[in-house]
């Protein structure tokens, strides 16, 4: 049989964890050291996270402090975070890069629940795709009368509850981000 509910499950499961990293990167006026895991810096001839080449801290409310770990990457750490385009100004003290985090504006606060929301979309999709690819495992099963057509309707009608069931898990989360974005 192609059709196998843990893989399924498991999949939808990753698409709404996947949701969350994207989530937890969005700023939301607090300091959070998840805000520079998407940065990435050159250094060494390739490019490297930058949690590889540096320790992150949250020392104060609303400052990050990157402490980089190789003098000679200081200011390759430096452009990275400034390339990444979170909107945050890098002030360098010897090893140290600290990054006070501007007071969101109105404006930049919905811009951010707007990206919010498209992630939760991108996560939408995932979940959708896996529920289409089940769908069609289940009547090449058929096809191949591994399983009767009544069989194959149940397990549509299981898969369409995960799909529902992940859909609202990644609402909740993707509401819950923007309720955080816009109250900070």
């Amino acid at each position: 049989m192609k059709y196998d509910k843990a893989d399924i499950e498991r999949r939808m499961a990753g698409a709404v964890e996947s949701l969350k990293g994207d989530l937890s990167g969005l700023r939301t006026g607090r300091a959070n050291t998840a805000l520079l895991d998407p940065v990435v810096v050159e250094v060494y001839g390739s490019m490297m996270p930058l949690n590889q080449v540096a320790t992150i801290s949250a020392p104060e409310p609303r400052m990050l402090s990157v402490q980089v770990w190789d003098k000679a990457n200081v200011s390759a750490v430096e452009k990275g975070i400034s390339k990444a385009n979170l909107g945050l100004n890098p002030m360098q003290d010897g090893q140290t890069i600290r990054l006070p985090l501007p007071d969101l504006n109105e404006e930049r606060r919905k811009e951010l629940a707007k990206l919010a929301g498209e992630y939760g979309e991108k996560a939408k999709i995932a979940i959708r795709n896996v529920r289409r690819d089940a769908n069609e495992a289940l009547k090449e099963d058929e096809k191949k009368k591994e399983i009767s057509e009544d069989d194959r309707k149940r397990l549509e009608d299981e898969v369409q509850k995960l799909t529902d069931k992940y859909v609202s898990e990644t609402d909740a989360a993707v509401e819950k981000k923007v309720q955080e974005i816009l109250t900070q």
